[in-house]
């Protein structure tokens, strides 16, 4: 867990105990938060059982859309960005055998993809 922990730090990352408290109820037994994300109104969760993505929707973000991921139905995941210091970038999930991206999500600068990145890879890959 140190890597996750080395990741606290940067901008957008949300601490655990905020993700427990807001989101705690989405948890299953045994299933505990690594690492949580925030992009402008929507949440990315890293759990050390799956991936939960928290969409927010509408004018008043009352409506709120809850996915849940395993990392074994991920099949692949891709990172475009602008350029080489160009923080801005899009981030693309593909689960199963899916041919379109499941999830494509467009990350600014306080959020650094490459940390999404390196979390999903560890996940998926590991």
């Amino acid at each position: 867990m140190g890597f996750f922990s080395a990741l606290i730090g940067n901008a957008g990352t949300v601490s655990q105990e905020s993700l427990v408290k807001d989101y705690g109820k989405l948890l299953i037994e045994g299933e505990d938060i690594e690492l949580g994300f925030k992009l402008i109104r929507d949440v990315f969760i890293f759990t050390n059982k799956r991936l939960i993505l928290i969409e927010k929707q509408g004018i008043t973000g009352s409506k709120i859309e809850y996915k849940s991921i395993t990392y074994k139905s991920i099949s692949r995941f891709s990172i475009e960005t602008a350029g080489t210091f160009d923080l801005e970038a899009e981030l693309k999930i593909w689960v199963s055998s899916e041919t379109n991206p499941s999830i494509v999500k467009q990350f600014n600068k306080s959020v650094n993809v490459y940390d999404v990145h390196m979390v999903l890879a560890s996940h998926v890959l590991g």
